[in-house]
């Protein structure tokens, strides 16, 4: 059952969502539905009207789970696919997703396929065995995915399955969801604009801009600095890449797009970002781009009107669309980066100092409950030997009222401004997060080498309060530090390591 709502009004300086109709932000933030992480912001006349629109959101997002989802045998998308040969009645939303794969399977030229799921299981087959897969199982698996898998009767409205290929909706239900919950959130009275961020694809709807960071597929972090800004309204934003889910073989990273004409994954394209007003439209075009030469999906989007897109190389060239720098915060009148002040740090010449040839990499995972849940509210900073804290990492909450139970961290910072920037990302697997110390206070100058302490909080609505925290000796040389679980955080580790 859902809990207490988690809302909150915050107080925003940068141009996310703001409107001169809404009186508040609010946010909600919860782990495992749709298989990964949902963010919430909606500008709202008043509370009630966040309740309710948030509550409705939800309420559609599960609905349309029971019948689009793939993880459940109950569900109609399930239920169908145990069907063979004989048409099936079924519900309007099943239709028009299958109806979407159909269109842009044509017009991807085939890249686009609900089948692909038959590829990757062969990729991850030779994953678990650590070995490069076959080329006769890869060409297997083409050739079923070659096959016609259903028939729609749109006058009847049944669709008839008819092969037997193993079938996965992955990023159309994905963005087939958001868009319908969105939808009806915003139809709510009082609610004047949303954001919906589902692992790291997000819809910005109402009246409202929203600032969103594109990650840098190279430095992945949560809290690592962007490859970019843009500014969002009306519109959706997706982004495909290689770099957060995949298969590792004898040490190598493969990406989990694969390109069902060839049967091999994407190797080229390291980021594909696409904004649209239609959340299919982006979504389906950043997983095409992953597996499209950059000439083939600029010519592709040459044919859409209204796409903008940044697509990223492997070798470092960047394409984007003609209209993509007027998207860029940085071009935008008045615009203010987020990034930390420039004072100078007087420091002892003899001191040796940490460079930007060292990181922390500190990763830790959510615990996993049982239905979908509200994450805990997460503090991440680190200390010096007297105790002072130096620089705050993240602070994960959405109620101001219940920081005091970050105990540690509200004694020691609660001056610190708060950050609820959008962060738009590949898919996350739910509840595993990495983190980044650059080594840099919060003026961000460097600090000295020396021993400092990394302290990891979490407190619960409902739940339990837990603080990790390990001290380190950072004098260059690698070293790993593994922190023992509990109940809202499972495992954490520290990583000193040389860039």
């Amino acid at each position: 059952m859902l809990r207490s709502l988690g809302l909150a009004a915050l107080s925003v300086t940068s141009p996310q969502i703001t409107s001169t109709q809404s009186s508040g932000i609010y946010v909600s933030q919860m782990d495992h539905l749709l298989g990964t992480s949902l963010d919430l912001k909606i500008a709202a006349s008043h509370y009630g009207a966040a309740k309710k629109a948030e509550a409705s959101l939800l309420a559609e997002v599960k609905r349309l789970s029971q019948i689009l989802g793939t993880f459940h045998p109950s569900t109609e998308f399930n239920q169908w696919m145990a069907s063979q040969g004989e048409f099936k009645p079924v519900s309007n939303e099943l239709l028009e997703v299958l109806q979407q794969f159909d269109i842009w399977h044509q017009k991807t030229g085939g890249l686009i396929n609900a089948s692909a799921e038959e590829i990757t299981q062969v990729w991850k087959e030779a994953a678990q065995n650590n070995q490069l897969p076959q080329e006769e199982h890869i060409q297997a698996a083409i050739n079923i995915a070659q096959q016609k898998h259903w028939e729609i009767n749109e006058a009847e409205q049944s669709i008839g399955r008819t092969s037997q290929a193993a079938l996965r909706l992955h990023s159309f239900a994905k963005s087939y969801v958001m868009q319908k919950a969105a939808d009806i959130a915003l139809a709510m009275d009082g609610v004047n604009g949303i954001v919906l961020n589902v692992g790291g694809d997000i819809i910005v709807k109402g009246n409202g801009v929203d600032q969103i960071s594109i990650k840098d597929p190279r430095n992945f972090a949560e809290n690592a600095a962007p490859h970019s800004q843009i500014l969002v309204e009306n519109k959706a934003v997706a982004t495909s890449g290689d770099y957060q889910r995949g298969f590792e073989i004898n040490k190598q990273w493969f990406s989990h797009v694969v390109n069902p004409l060839t049967g091999q994954t994407a190797s080229e394209i390291i980021s594909a970002t696409v904004v649209h007003p239609d959340a299919i439209t982006a979504g389906a075009l950043s997983t095409a781009f992953q597996v499209m030469s950059p000439e083939e999906s600029q010519y592709l989007a040459s044919s859409i009107p209204d796409t903008d897109y940044l697509i990223l190389t492997k070798s470092g060239e960047e394409y984007t669309s003609p209209n993509w720098n007027n998207l860029l915060a940085s071009n935008a009148p008045n615009f203010r980066p987020s990034s930390l002040s420039t004072n100078i740090l007087m420091v002892n010449q003899k001191e040796k100092m940490w460079t930007d040839k060292q990181e922390l990499q500190i990763k830790f995972e959510l615990a996993n409950f049982e239905g979908r849940f509200r994450r805990p509210f997460v503090a991440v900073w680190v200390e010096d030997e007297n105790h002072k804290p130096i620089r705050r990492i993240a602070l994960w909450f959405n109620k101001p009222r219940w920081l005091p139970d970050l105990r540690s961290w509200y004694a020691a910072q609660r001056e610190s401004a708060i950050d609820i920037a959008s962060l738009a990302s590949a898919t996350r697997s739910p509840g595993e997060y990495t983190l980044v110390w650059d080594g840099k206070d919060d003026a961000g100058q460097f600090v000295k080498q020396g021993k400092y302490t990394v302290y990891i909080e979490a407190a619960r609505e409902h739940g339990t309060y837990q603080l990790m925290k390990q001290e380190m000796n950072f004098n260059g040389k690698d070293q790993k530090q593994t922190l023992s679980g509990n109940e809202e955080v499972t495992g954490a580790s520290l990583n000193y390591v040389a860039k």
